[in-house]
């Protein structure tokens, strides 16, 4: 494991106390306060205790000041630049043009061509296009700066059209390997790929709390999952970037659920389906119908 999201944190909340205690008696309610702040929930428990003069971690003097003299630094290894190296070499996180300083005569941890995308479509974006980058982040600068756009992009009818309207934000399809542009045109919420977008400009600014709650239409679903050949685990790991709780219902058996957009329905309907009888819909009844009917086309399909 390169990271570890546990230990990291207790490192991060540490090196905090200890800086605060570096000029002066840090007490006990701020202690609590940064661990309240930064750690874990049961991190309470431990981490005042260790500190204290019983504890385990001689890092507090008896003034109650830092017995180091310099803030906390916490460099990273060899082997956790290697993997940022690796991932700033996947061209969909170079639109983003992150900040590479410090990683330049590091060597990748691996090659982009030793990954192997399952259930997506091989036509994605063309993430190497220069076009298609100074569009990508010719959009990405206008949702940052609440800046309207203009864009020109293709009908159905082979024709093109100029529309201006107000960028919300870009979103990533997975199955699709494609972004798409979340804006808002004359008053409606329109979805369009960026590879579809042949030309863009900036024009103004506009007012996103208008807009907010319109592009924001969360939804629930609630699934059932039955454990076996390690359901569970690839279920979470399949609905990773969704908001979910989970519960144990009985032996091998939980129940999870998940908040989504209204327009990635289709999308999560799909996952869904590719469980099979490991995962069931549970509610609410309209996600419900939606699902026998997909498998009901399915069927028809198939005869």
């Amino acid at each position: 494991m390169i990271f570890h999201e546990i230990y990291g944190n207790y490192y991060h909340t540490v090196a905090e106390i200890l800086d605060a205690a570096l000029k002066e008696e840090i007490s006990d309610k701020t202690i609590w306060k940064i661990v309240k702040e930064k750690a874990f929930a049961e991190s309470s428990l431990t981490i005042p205790k260790e500190l204290s003069e019983k504890g385990n971690w001689p890092l507090l003097n008896e003034e109650r000041k830092a017995v180091v003299h310099r803030k906390a630094s916490m460099p990273l290894t060899t082997v956790e630049k290697r993997w940022l190296k690796a991932l700033l070499m996947d061209p969909r996180i170079a639109l983003f043009q992150p900040d590479q300083t410090g990683l330049e005569d590091v060597e990748p941890l691996f090659q982009p061509e030793d990954i192997v995308f399952f259930d997506q479509f091989a036509d994605g974006d063309p993430y190497e296009d220069e076009t298609y980058i100074k569009i990508f982040r010719r959009i990405l600068s206008a949702v940052k700066k609440k800046s309207s756009i203009r864009i020109l992009y293709p009908l159905k009818n082979g024709t093109e059209k100029w529309i201006k309207c107000n960028p919300v934000r870009l979103e990533y399809s997975l199955r699709d390997d494609k972004f798409r542009l979340i804006s808002v045109y004359k008053g409606r919420v329109n979805t369009i790929s960026v590879s579809k977008i042949i030309q863009c400009e900036t024009i103004g600014s506009f007012r996103a709390a208008k807009i907010k709650e319109e592009v924001h239409d969360k939804r629930t679903v609630e699934l059932l999952v039955k454990d076996e050949r390690q359901a569970l685990e690839r279920v979470m790991m399949q609905f990773s970037i969704y908001q979910k709780a989970a519960e144990r219902i009985e032996e091998n058996s939980y129940r999870i659920t998940l908040t989504y957009e209204a327009e990635d329905e289709i999308d999560l309907m799909i996952q869904i389906l590719s469980f099979g009888t490991s995962l069931k819909v549970a509610g609410p009844e309209a996600f419900v119908e939606q699902i026998k009917n997909r498998l009901e086309m399915q069927k028809r399909c198939g005869h």
